[in-house]
């Protein structure tokens, strides 16, 4: 941002159509729409509980675990989607 003030960077930010963001966003593979969905999330949360964090890092560990042992099996969203569909109906 040479020669750039803070508020020339903003404005030319913010002249950006958020339509053409999320179009371009859309448009991407699965799992960076998945980590820009994260980032853009943690961009808003203004407090971390530290403690929390750990307990969720320590979390998917244990599921890494799980999944690279065998001790349990993934299930692909069509699945899932459609038993959660079918339950909602009951």
């Amino acid at each position: 941002m040479a020669g750039k003030s803070i508020g020339e960077s903003y404005n030319r930010a913010m002249a950006i159509d958020p339509g053409e963001i999320l179009r371009q966003a859309l448009s991407l593979p699965p799992e960076a729409r998945a980590a820009l969905a994260d980032s853009l999330l943690d961009s808003i949360d203004s407090e971390r509980d530290e403690q929390v964090e750990e307990k969720w890092r320590e979390e998917i560990k244990g599921r890494i675990v799980e999944l690279e042992s065998g001790a349990v099996q993934t299930t692909r969203w069509p699945e899932v989607r459609a038993r959660l569909i079918d339950r909602s109906k009951g």
